[in-house]
């Protein structure tokens, strides 16, 4: 059978979240990543906590909690109005920052791994070449590290693309807005279209399977998580 056009709406809509989910993330885990595997401060290991509880915390407990701050009576809520930028559950926007806060630690971690895994003495040799802190982290460590962000993006945008619980609390079913794929998927089963179904979730088990046999290709003994 073939491909609908709510189906493309679908399909179109889960590539743009995952490939903006996977840039913001890139963007904010880096630096978080950089920070968790350098920093002796205590708070290291409460932020690392954070940012790992979406490994364990089901996505319909995050998807509610978000959607109570971001919602109008919410601090986010309050501020994003008082911005000017309107409300973001039940849009994009919001699917947006539920998926950055989701998918997190399937980017930061391979990140920090790969981090760790550098190890001081580049560093080291690079401040005695008379580099900056800054410089170090632009010329040495982030090239050393390539091999982690990119499994760390790889990962943050599989991982978006079959993202249910949370854009369903926070997102809702808004064909063309928040409908993303794996809600689609979800209409088909209820309304019986098995085949139509069946099309959506083998493309998704088929792109979450190459994506997984690429990183142990790519590299078997690195780290994932």
């Amino acid at each position: 059978m073939a491909v609908t056009p709510d189906d493309w709406s679908a399909i179109r809509l889960t590539l743009a979240l995952a490939a903006t989910v996977t840039a913001l993330l890139l963007l904010i885990g880096t630096p978080l990543a950089w920070w968790l595997a350098r920093s002796s401060s205590r708070w290291r290991g409460p932020v690392a906590a954070v940012i790992t509880l979406p490994l364990v915390l089901p996505p319909t407990v995050l998807g509610f909690y978000l959607l109570i701050a971001m919602g109008p009576g919410g601090p986010v809520g309050h501020l994003t109005q008082a911005l000017g930028l309107g409300l973001f559950p039940f849009h994009f926007s919001g699917l947006v920052v539920a998926s950055v806060l989701y998918s997190m630690p399937f980017v930061v971690q391979p990140i920090r791994n790969a981090f760790d895994a550098i190890g001081k003495r580049p560093l080291e040799v690079a401040a005695c070449l008379h580099a900056g802190p800054i410089d170090a982290f632009f010329s040495v460590a982030l090239p050393l590290a390539r091999p982690g962000l990119l499994i760390g993006s790889i990962l943050g945008f599989a991982h978006t693309l079959g993202e249910f619980g949370v854009v369903l609390m926070i997102g809702g079913n808004i064909p063309g807005e928040t409908r993303v794929l794996s809600m689609q998927i979800y209409d088909h089963v209820e309304a019986l279209e098995y085949s139509q179904a069946h099309w959506l979730a083998g493309g998704l088990l088929a792109i979450s399977f190459l994506v997984l046999l690429a990183i142990y290709v790519y590299d078997p003994k690195r780290r994932m998580l």
